[in-house]
Parts: structure tokens; C-alpha cells; sequence
């Protein structure tokens, strides 16, 4: 059917692909952060308590001490393309943008910050893509994570008049090309340090224990992955978790106490990985890397090795294709 002339130009039909990451601030400097901080930590999502008792706490002593401390993380860490995180998704979404054919779009946005996930959804629209694979690149399935990404694609399409149709990414915290990519960076890392460790610790980031009591299922996502690498690797690891945050119990032992503690156990060497980040970022380079090594080497420690995440590596792209892939059969 030929359209009238005067009809609004219409683009051809396309799918769209949507990796969605974290968030990061723009800048590391203390009034970005505090945007960052503000916007992450008002999700109910995150902090599930209630807002007429949290936002005072967070616009008080949270948002007046903790910009200025993260400022100074994040600037350890700051490349000279930005924010990790946002560099390396960005990375991610480009190297992978040609993978699926003419007709698919790789896009990517942060949940939190910049770029925004209804501005990215409403550019994929305009391109012409009237099927949309949102992809929260969480392994392990969190609802601080993992859902609130798609809670934030819904609002945003909810705004639509014309929606497109809509596939979310589940988590893969158990699929075989993950465990793979994982052994296989794993083992190359390991073959290029200069000393055998004689643990490896696993560190996923943490959460309150109250989410696992409540029926979240990230706590069991992060102990069956730290197992199948474990089996994969042929050797035992040792799991902790990090970045805990306020009073309230979260889930341990905790990376740093760990850490501290391994020495005095025999544990002079140590490398460090953190399979539940798909991009490195504050988490695990200044946490984990810096932070980490200090604990270690203050308990007695004498080696450490932080090992980067999958990335842009070309293990960590295969899979990320392949679980695409899969996802978009029947679309592409």
C-alpha cells in the first residue's frame, strides 16, 4: 500500500536491542555524584524503607558527607573517555552492533544518570523499531537491579501512545556460555600473574539480608554461579560480598573482613574476581582493587590480583551475542 504524499515520513521496520547497566554519575565531582546518589538512592527498589522516614535521612547526613567521599572514588577510577562503567557498556553496545543483521539497533542507557533509559527507548522507536529487547546486564537476578531496569522501561513505555513490543533478558546466572566466559577469563588472567594464588575469592556486591528473607532470589543467582565456576575452574573459591550500606544486616561474609581475615588463615596470596559486574566500575576497581588489596595486605596478605570482569573482551562479546541471539529468534 502506497501512503498518501502528504503522510508523515514512516522508517523502515527495525529491531531494537537495549543494554542497560547501573548507572554512573556525570562527573566526578561532588554535585554530580550527588545527582547520581539522590536519583539511585530514592528508588524504592534500592531502599526499601519508607519514604516519609528515608528522605530525610537521604537529604540530610546522606547527600550532605557521602557526595564528596564517592567523589574521590570515582575519580580514582575516571578515565579519560569517563565513567567505566558508562565507557565500557558503551564499548559493549558497539562492538556488538553489527552482530544481529541491517535490521537490528544496539542501543545502551544506565538506569540511573546518563543516558536514560525512556530517552534511548524513544530514539529506538524513532528509528523505526517496533519490537525492543530490553537487556539488563545483571547476571544474577536481583529486584534492586535487575527488575528496577525494566520497571523503568514500563514507565517509560507507559508514557507511549504507539508502543512497541516489548522482551526483557532474564538473568543467566546459570547458562553455559556465562560459566564459560567466566573460566575462560578466569584462566587467562590467572596464567599472566607472577605468582599462583593460593585462594580465589569470588566477591558479588551485596545486599540486606532482609531481600533474600523476602523471597529475592539474588543470594542463591550468586552461591549456584560461584559454584559452576568453582567446578568449572576445578578448584574450590571463597565467597563474600561487598559495598554494604547502613545498619541493617546484609548478606556476608563480607569481601572485606574476608579479606583481612584470609592471611592469618594461611592465605599469603590471593586473587579476586567479581562474576556479578558485566563491566568494571567503582564496585570493583576502587572497592575491589584498591580498597581490597589494602585489606589484604593490611591482615598480612603478600600478593594480590584483582581480575577485570568480561567487558568488551571478546569471551565476554561471544556470550553476550549469544544469549541475544537467543533471545531475538523469531524477531531477527
Amino acid at each position: 500500500m502506497t501512503p498518501p504524499v502528504d503522510h508523515p515520513a514512516i522508517p523502515p521496520r527495525k529491531v531494537g536491542v537495549l543494554l542497560v547497566n547501573l548507572g554512573t554519575p556525570d562527573a566526578p565531582d561532588p554535585a554530580s555524584v550527588r545527582r547520581y546518589l539522590a536519583e539511585f538512592l530514592s528508588d524504592r527498589r534500592v531502599v526499601e524503607i519508607p519514604q516519609l522516614v528515608w528522605q530525610p535521612i537521604l537529604r540530610g547526613a546522606v547527600l550532605t558527607t557521602r557526595p564528596k567521599k564517592s567523589a574521590h572514588a570515582y575519580g580514582l577510577v575516571w578515565r579519560e573517555d569517563g565513567s567505566p562503567l558508562a565507557a565500557i557498556t558503551r564499548a559493549q553496545a558497539a562492538r556488538i552492533a553489527d552482530a544481529f543483521g541491517p535490521n537490528v539497533i544496539v542501543d545502551w542507557a544506565m538506569r540511573y544518570g546518563n543516558p536514560a533509559i525512556a530517552d534511548r527507548l524513544a530514539a529506538l522507536k524513532a528509528q523505526g523499531c517496533e519490537r525492543i529487547l530490553i537487556a539488563p546486564l545483571y547476571p544474577q537476578y536481583c529486584a534492586a537491579t535487575t527488575a528496577t531496569a525494566n520497571d523503568k522501561a514500563f514507565a517509560a513505555l507507559a508514557a507511549m501512545r504507539w508502543q512497541p513490543a516489548i522482551r526483557t533478558l532474564p538473568p543467566y546466572f546459570d547458562d553455559p556460555a556465562y560459566i564459560d566466559a567466566l573460566k575462560a577469563s578466569v584462566e587467562t588472567q590467572l596464567e599472566g600473574l607472577d605468582f599462583a594464588p593460593d585462594a580465589l575469592l569470588v566477591s558479588f556486591h551485596g545486599m540486606p539480608q532482609r531481600t533474600l528473607e523476602l523471597g529475592d532470589p539474588y543470594h542463591c543467582h550468586c552461591q549456584k554461579t560461584a559454584r559452576l565456576l568453582g567446578e568449572a575452574l576445578g578448584r574450590e573459591v571463597i565467597v563474600a560480598f561487598q559495598s554494604r550500606f547502613g545498619r541493617a544486616k546484609w548478606l556476608g561474609p563480607a569481601t572485606d573482613t574476608v579479606l583481612e581475615g584470609l592471611p592469618a588463615k594461611g592465605v599469603r596470596k590471593v586473587a579476586v574476581v567479581a562474576p556479578g559486574f558485566s563491566a568494571d566500575c567503582i564496585e570493583t576497581l576502587e572497592e575491589l582493587a584498591i580498597r581490597g588489596r589494602e585489606s589484604f595486605e593490611g591482615g598480612g596478605g603478600t600478593h594480590f590480583a584483582y581480575l577485570s570482569c568480561l567487558n568488551d573482551s571478546a569471551v565476554g562479546l561471544a556470550m553476550l551475542q549469544a544469549l541475544i541471539a537467543r533471545e531475538l529468534l523469531g524477531w531477527a
